[in-house]
């Protein structure tokens, strides 16, 4: 039976409100509102994870099964490292996690981070060198800076998936998973396609940690089928 990862206990929280509107954008009281009475960012900071994403990544990972103790991961738009704190965890001092972004990332004990544009050529290559060998597990919550327009910022989100998508090809294991995050919308069905040819299961989720009006979902697929050709 999966486990329940999130916030627990069954005690009544009360909604707080920013005290003062005064000189804030109305985007930005309510995003500092929904900040206050979020429980999972209230037991993030308990737990001194870095972001309730954290959260989204045990709860994938109790269900599905993505690392063990001893995998070897990579952890693709790993900032502020909230899922490279969890993979270290999940995995072990004698496991591997390797966290890259583009974005600077304070360290994080047992994780080798990598402050790199994975959009740029040849990124794939630099990554693979860092990684020093195969992966048993590729977890990818890339996304590019959102435009407000849905359907642009699906494409843009899809590209980043295809890019987690070719580098996991190439340095999963036999058997090894993958885990990326998407946004709801029609262009997904040919990577979906790509993903059943390469792994023996691929399953869409939405982690409870998610936020109900989010249109993010992710696609996890494990059982990679080592040695498919590219269409």
């Amino acid at each position: 039976m999966a486990r329940k990862t999130g916030p627990g206990g069954g005690n009544r929280q009360l909604t707080q409100k920013v005290k003062t509107a005064r000189g804030r954008k109305l985007s930005s009281k309510r995003w500092l509102e929904r900040q206050l009475n979020d429980p999972y960012v209230a037991e993030a900071k308990a737990q001194g994870l870095r972001s309730r994403a954290a959260f989204k990544l045990m709860q994938l990972d109790d269900r599905f099964e993505l690392m063990r103790k001893r995998d070897r991961v990579v952890d693709l738009g790993a900032a502020p490292g909230g899922w490279s704190q969890v993979a270290h965890q999940r995995v072990g001092d004698e496991g591997f996690v390797l966290a890259v972004d583009i974005l600077p990332m304070e360290p994080i004990a047992g994780v080798i981070d990598m402050q790199l544009d994975f959009t740029e050529e040849d990124a794939d290559r630099k990554v693979i060198e860092a990684l020093g060998g195969t992966a048993d597990c590729v977890l990818s919550d890339m996304a590019q800076p959102a435009t407000g327009h849905r359907q642009t910022d699906h494409l843009r989100i899809m590209a980043m998936a295809e890019l987690a998508y070719d580098f996991a090809r190439q340095v999963l294991k036999p058997g090894g998973s993958f885990a990326v995050k998407l946004l709801q919308g029609g262009a997904q069905d040919d990577f979906l396609q790509m993903l059943k040819r390469d792994f023996a299961k691929v399953r869409f989720a939405k982690p409870d940690a998610s936020r109900k009006d989010s249109a993010e979902s992710y696609l996890v697929a494990t059982g990679f089928r080592a040695g498919s050709e590219p269409e």
